[in-house]
């Protein structure tokens, strides 16, 4: 007597079996989280909602229909949702495209949100630069304040008190200016190396320093700009200033070059030379570094240098680009602090810093758009950057929100916090 089986696949499932995912979910399980490219995008995703969470309640017109919500819930959604549409729009409009230029005279304005866009992520993507590779060195550079006012007073020196021929006057100015930095940058390597002073306190003195020597300088006649009672600078002479890239309309300079330069130069540093894997090496374990054979001071001491010639480069671009006419005490503009928030969200990676200035740029361009032409206050930018930049320092809360597993190996920002303290 023959019994018959049912075929394998026909078997009942285990009921402890879990049900069989989708694709989607697969995806996202298996590889999308797991890298830092999605929880940088979730991250914006969370800056956007708090935005705009932070329009609706800026707007006039949603808090006056909030009074009557229950008998008209209607005018509420509708009010917030203006509030939100017209100041993404707004803040794209000042940073990328504005449709309301299109019949400008010379067409140039067509340009304008986007040459703002570069005005501003350049000297960011510099101070970021200068941020990362001491990052990667296990060092928190937050001195990048005063190494750019440094940079700033060298190569405005050279700039109006020096009588060069046109391109070697420009050349030297940059390399002053980038001596000034480095200079200062390098105190604290030094002290670092030397000493064990902690490159936090060392760097915060040092800002101060920097700061009143430029009060200083600023009321000293010779730096002075002449016939005036104002803190202002002399005007760097017009062959030391960096020439515009597209015309005098647009405030794109050749500092922009130079920052994606050294965009291009941090990253063959750190991923193509000896120096660069010892300074990765150091910054990874400086134990394991130095029981290698590598002069761990040593290696403090040259990326500090490096660290503060990227910082002096944003004071270049300050005092021969954007105030070339003359600056003063404001001239850091709060780029040493903006440059700490750019290279977290860069990853202390030299490319991931380029596109995290250029974000940072799009928006404070189009801050100004949105609070020129809605209710909006700038203050909400400010707010998005932080809860980005706030986000990305916490990838497990990133994880936490949108139910994502743990990433194997973690971002960098993750790693160097680890480190910074260990």
């Amino acid at each position: 007597m023959t019994v018959e089986t049912a075929p394998a696949s026909a078997s009942p499932a285990p009921a402890d079996q879990p049900p069989r995912r989708g694709l989607g979910r697969r995806l996202l399980d298996g590889y999308l989280y797991a890298g830092p490219v999605t929880l940088t995008v979730l991250a914006f995703v969370c800056g956007a909602v708090v935005g705009a969470v932070m329009m609706v309640v800026a707007d006039p017109a949603t808090r006056s229909a909030l009074g009557y919500f229950l008998a008209a819930p209607g005018d509420t959604f509708s009010n917030g949702w203006h509030a939100i549409s017209a100041g993404y729009s707004a803040l794209f409009r000042g940073a990328l495209f504005n449709t309301d230029s299109l019949y400008s005279n010379g067409g140039a304005p067509i340009f304008g949100p986007i040459a703002n866009t570069l005005a501003y992520a350049t000297p960011l993507i510099l101070g970021g630069l200068a941020v990362g590779v001491a990052f990667r060195a296990g060092l928190f550079n937050i001195g990048v304040q005063g190494q750019l006012i440094m940079g700033a007073i060298c190569a405005g020196l050279v700039g109006f008190d020096v009588d060069l021929p046109p391109v070697i006057h420009l050349v030297a100015a940059l390399l002053a200016g980038i001596a000034g930095g480095a200079g200062w940058g390098g105190l604290t390597g030094w002290l670092k190396a030397r000493t064990g002073a902690h490159e936090v306190i060392t760097t915060i003195m040092l800002n101060y320093v920097a700061l009143y020597f430029l009060n200083y300088l600023l009321n000293v006649s010779g730096f002075q700009k002449p016939k005036t009672n104002e803190a202002v600078s002399k005007p760097v002479s017009g062959d030391a200033r960096l020439p515009h890239l597209f015309g005098a309309n647009l405030p794109v300079h050749l500092d922009l070059l130079i920052a994606l330069g050294a965009a291009a130069g941090v990253w063959w540093l750190l991923t193509r030379s000896t120096l660069g894997f010892s300074l990765r090496a150091i910054g990874a374990n400086q134990n394991a570094a130095r029981t290698a054979g590598m002069n761990v001071e040593r290696g403090y001491l040259v990326v500090m240098l490096i660290s503060g010639a990227l910082a002096g480069l944003v004071g270049c671009s300050q005092a021969l680009g954007a105030r070339a006419g003359g600056f003063d005490n404001s001239v850091d503009a709060n780029l040493g602090f903006d440059a700490i928030t750019v290279a977290l969200l860069g990853q202390a990676s030299p490319w991931g810093t380029v596109l995290a200035g250029l974000f940072f740029g799009a928006l404070n361009a189009g801050r100004v758009v949105m609070n020129a032409s809605t209710s909006t206050p700038s203050d909400v930018v400010n707010v998005m950057e932080a809860v980005i930049v706030l986000f990305i320092a916490a990838p497990a809360l990133v994880r936490s929100i949108f139910r994502l597993r743990q990433a194997r190996g973690g971002s960098r920002v993750s790693a160097l916090a680890k480190g910074w303290n260990g």
